[in-house]
């Protein structure tokens, strides 16, 4: 693949990619990656969407269980927080220019 004089082809031995390097300008000129092996098979494509979809329909329908439970929550502390409220003596605020 190096077709200048001044171009050598360098293989990675960290990842097993292809490298051409100019001497000259002292840099990387190329780069050519490795076939991955971790590319999914065309005939999985088909399980692998089935799979991603059950799994966000999972996400959706635990987060519609959270929001309902949420309502329910916030609804019986906001009767709580009012029963309290009716309970406490109602007191006249401080302000600061009483505290003088």
């Amino acid at each position: 693949m190096a077709t200048l004089q001044s171009e050598r082809e360098v293989t990675c031995p960290c990842c097993g990619s292809t490298l051409v390097v100019d001497l000259n300008l002292g840099r990387v000129v190329s780069h050519k990656e490795p076939p991955s092996g971790h590319a999914p098979v065309l005939d999985d494509a088909q399980r692998i969407l089935q799979e991603q979809a059950r799994r966000r329909e999972a996400i959706f329908e635990q987060s519609m269980q959270s929001e309902r439970g949420r309502d329910d929550a916030l609804s019986r502390r906001f009767e709580e927080a009012l029963e309290q409220a009716k309970q406490e003596p109602i007191t006249k605020p401080l302000r600061g220019f009483d505290l003088d």
